[in-house]
């Protein structure tokens, strides 16, 4: 099979597309012969070596990559039978292996992908779709409300935008440049601006009139982040879910003075993270609860992933657009794309 493999931690042309023996499944595990493999932030930090939430680094080599869609064409001894030959999904944990042809995990991990979607968004909502349904578990939006999302072009604020809108509220989806914005817009924000401009907050303002916010859903942190936490009406919420610093995989989280927190306390404004662990105990500490979830809502077309494919070959590619935020919607890699070719 053909594999991404990361011999030394550094940039993105550090990633390399090379010919590898075919993976075994071991017991209670299945092989999968990969049509999409998804693409994490995150994974751009491993690459350098930063081991993020992980105690240490991967050892390397190593292939990255820990969402993965396609059809099962192997069972280790004792698996269920019944799942050869199935389209599957799966988030494969701690253990890399997905920028593949082929990748194994246990089958315990697998779900079966609902018709109605192709095996693209079922990679986007094995990952992304997760997150933002443990994310909005912390907000009660209905029709009185007012999100604005931060990074409302990427692939967990396309759902957010989605979700507020379905639940009756008005959206403000926050993006960088004329192309994310007009795209937002598209995807149901009743307003779009540019965090790139100045006078942003004002449009919003503007636009609003004497309503405020009443949730800030904030990806980015730093400056858009707090300038975002001003529109905040009392007893507003900052849900905090990452911090990519406007452009920067390694931004820094928003942080308050003892005397802007004691402002906010006097409103009535929360602001608080709602990563991992925490999201997780929400959920009742299982996150395939929040899979089922996230499958079944993009099932019956609630929410829509948006997805930008890149072929296998060209994962450095897609690394470098990740890092700079030139991508739009969830990345996902596909064996079998033309290399160079970004549709």
């Amino acid at each position: 099979m053909h594999a991404i493999r990361l011999h030394a931690f550094g940039p993105a042309e550090n990633l390399t597309y090379e010919e590898t023996p075919d993976p075994t499944p071991a017991p209670g595990q299945v092989r999968i012969a990969v049509t999409a493999a998804g693409v994490h932030l995150l994974d751009t930090a491993l690459r350098e070596g930063e081991p993020g939430p992980f105690p240490v680094p991967p050892e390397l080599p190593t292939v990255p990559g820990r969402e993965v869609a396609g059809t099962v064409d192997a069972l280790g001894e004792g698996t269920d039978p019944s799942w050869l030959g199935k389209r599957v999904v799966a988030h494969l944990g701690m253990v890399p292996g997905g920028y593949a042809e082929l990748a194994v995990t246990d089958a315990a991990r697998l779900h079966e992908i609902p018709p109605a979607l192709d095996d693209a968004e079922a990679v986007a909502m094995i990952g992304t779709g997760r997150t933002t349904l443990g994310i909005v578990q912390f907000t009660d939006l209905g029709p009185d409300g007012v999100a604005v999302v931060t990074a409302a072009a990427g692939g967990i604020g396309t759902l957010l935008v989605q979700y507020a809108k379905n639940a009756g509220a008005t959206v403000i989806g926050l993006a960088g440049g004329p192309e994310k914005t007009a795209r937002v817009r598209a995807n149901g924000a009743d307003l779009a601006v540019d965090y790139n401009r100045p006078d942003w907050p004002d449009q919003v303002r503007a636009h609003l009139g004497d309503r405020k916010a009443t949730v800030v859903f904030d990806g980015v942190g730093g400056t858009a982040g707090r300038a975002a936490v001003d529109l905040l009406g009392k007893g507003g919420q900052h849900v905090v879910y990452g911090w990519s610093g406007q452009g920067l995989r390694d931004g820094e989280p928003l942080t308050f003075t003892d005397a802007e927190r004691a402002e906010l306390a006097e409103r009535g404004i929360t602001s608080e993270p709602v990563l991992g662990p925490v999201m997780l105990r929400k959920a009742g500490g299982d996150v395939r609860t929040l899979e089922l979830r996230a499958l079944d809502e993009a099932a019956t077309g609630r929410l829509r992933p948006a997805v930008q494919r890149f072929p296998l070959a060209d994962a450095a590619a897609a690394h470098r657009a990740l890092e700079t935020r030139a991508t739009m919607g969830k990345v996902v890699l596909v064996p079998g794309l033309v290399p160079g070719l970004v549709p």
